[in-house]
């Protein structure tokens, strides 16, 4: 078999005949519309549902090419979970705003959050996740996921008032179940101890709880692993075993200062 007969093969052995690039600009499109980032100002309400209805009628084509004969009925319901999902989001772009000293307003973080954005590309996917939509919710986290350095899978349960700082290299498995009012920072891995594909359907990842802050680069995982509520996760730690509440987990490093000048030259001198 010659090599372009290979790629002819793999093109009529595809499950599903989606528009990868369609389905990306389709969630990218939605969010700036949602989130007021459309250069024109929706100024009518009959304009706003207009726009509503397109985007319900696009989703049923992309829809169609994932499960065909499903996709009204899978489009309606998702569209009739939104404003429960949006309020959602409402909320985590408050928490942020309250919770960041360098956000000026709610509409800034709306705007040019990448944690934002990853956080409600997360929240629509994740509806179509639970409902068993196939490849949609996973295209769109990994376009979230190439915009922002931020890796959160559709399956994962996550909580209200949810604030991701900064972002990039964060890691949020399959499996994790993350509470209310917790905070991560960059670089943060909510991972799995192992990766072999008979676990494919355990719980591999930890459970966070409510109101825990995990501050950057901070490595927890394991399915069993427990963060427990109100406790504090400092930089750089390794976590494979779970935490009691109210506690507070720190790496002790040594530090080291050096003049780097000779002890005795002087610091001001005249050639």
């Amino acid at each position: 078999m010659s090599f372009t007969e290979h790629l002819y093969q793999g093109y009529r052995n595809r499950k599903f005949d989606i528009d990868k690039r369609k389905t990306e600009d389709f969630i990218d499109r939605f969010f700036r519309f949602i989130f007021f980032l459309e250069y024109q100002r929706c100024s009518e309400i009959d304009l706003i549902e207009a726009r509503l209805n397109g985007f319900k009628t696009e989703f049923q084509e992309i829809l169609s090419s994932v499960m065909k004969g499903r996709e009204t009925v899978e489009s309606d319901y998702f569209f009739s979970k939104f404003p429960e999902i949006y309020h959602m989001l409402e909320e985590d772009a408050k928490f942020i705003f309250e919770n960041d000293p360098a956000a000026k307003n709610v509409e800034e973080v709306m705007f040019s959050y990448p944690g934002f954005f990853a956080i409600a590309v997360y929240r629509l996917s994740h509806e179509l996740f639970k409902n068993n939509v196939p490849l949609i919710p996973r295209i769109w986290t990994e376009y979230a996921h190439s915009k922002t350095g931020i890796d959160i899978h559709p399956g994962a349960a996550i909580g209200k008032n949810f604030f991701i700082d900064h972002g990039t290299g964060i890691v949020i498995g399959e499996t994790t179940v993350i509470g209310n009012n917790v905070k991560l920072y960059q670089g943060v891995t909510l991972g799995a101890l192992s990766v072999t594909k008979d676990l494919a359907n355990e719980k591999r990842h930890p459970t966070i709880e409510d109101h825990v802050v995990i501050y950057a680069n901070a490595t927890i995982l394991g399915g069993e692993t427990v963060i427990g509520a109100h406790t504090l996760i400092g930089g750089n730690v390794w976590i494979t075993e779970s935490v009691t509440p109210n506690s507070v987990v720190f790496h002790k490093g040594l530090v080291t200062v050096k003049n780097k000048l000779p002890v005795n030259e002087p610091i001001n001198f005249i050639i």
